[in-house]
């Protein structure tokens, strides 16, 4: 069973992805050509896969590591159900999953 991600970007655009069960959400936004660089490659060492969960599914994801907190401090744009995409596993309950790109995100690999 797939899952289906809905990312909103900064110009307000919806994409559509789908995913398997285990992938990140930062690969499957990398995957439909969204500005997430994860520069880090999903070791926290870096905030640039910093998403904006829809606060009806913030609650349904694990909790933030600590690690994951201390990341998302040096993140711009920070909200309450702010996330690293490379932290969030794909599974099943997700289908569905809603999540706004921050206006300050870029993918400095594009270039």
């Amino acid at each position: 069973m797939s899952v289906r991600v809905t990312f909103t970007t900064a110009r307000d655009e919806r994409v559509e992805a789908e995913g398997e069960p285990g992938d990140s959400l930062l690969t499957l936004a990398q995957g439909a050509g969204l500005p997430l660089e994860g520069t880090c490659e999903g070791q926290m060492a870096c905030s640039t896969c910093h998403v904006v969960v829809d606060p009806e599914w913030f609650a349904k994801l694990p909790p933030a590591s600590e690690d994951e907190e201390d990341m998302l401090d040096l993140a711009v744009g920070v909200r309450r159900t702010s996330r690293l995409s490379c932290q969030i596993l794909l599974d099943e309950s997700l289908d569905g999953l809603s999540v706004s790109i921050p206006a300050d995100s870029h993918d400095a690999r594009r270039f």
